[in-house]
């Protein structure tokens, strides 16, 4: 049985490794995605791995992971839910410059597949990426 910890921790390596279609694959078909912080005309929900496919099929367009130099784990009374707080850091395609960003992820995790993780990132943090808000 994989924890929702090492599932977490593959699913950093499939980014590093910019490989987002297996990345996908980590998560249940009826799974859930929420970004509390999106700004208007950013999705602020996706419901279903298809959904999830779509909206990261541009994403190495725009950001070139590098790494995840900072992540800590964060148990909860829920077995199948974890706390995540990690830094992602790497480049920003279109302008050449450096992408450094802090996540908080509450992730859960059932029968070996992700089905839900609300991501606190802050889309405003990169104008080159968001354009501001579209």
């Amino acid at each position: 049985m994989t924890t929702p910890v090492e599932l977490y921790r593959h699913g950093l390596s499939l980014l590093r490794a910019n490989d987002f279609a297996a990345w996908v694959e980590l998560w249940a078909q009826d799974c859930a995605m929420e970004f509390p912080f999106a700004p208007p005309g950013w999705p602020k929900r996706l419901d279903g791995r298809k959904a999830l496919a779509e909206y990261l099929s541009g994403y190495p367009d725009h950001i070139e992971l590098h790494d995840f130099p900072d992540v800590r784990f964060h148990e909860t009374t829920d077995p199948t839910t974890i706390i995540v707080e990690l830094r992602g850091v790497g480049r920003l395609v279109q302008s050449d410059t450096t992408y450094d960003m802090n996540y908080v992820h509450v992730v859960t995790v059932l029968d070996g597949k992700i089905t839900a993780c609300r991501d606190y990132w802050n889309p405003l943090g990169v104008p080159d990426f968001t354009g501001g808000a579209r």
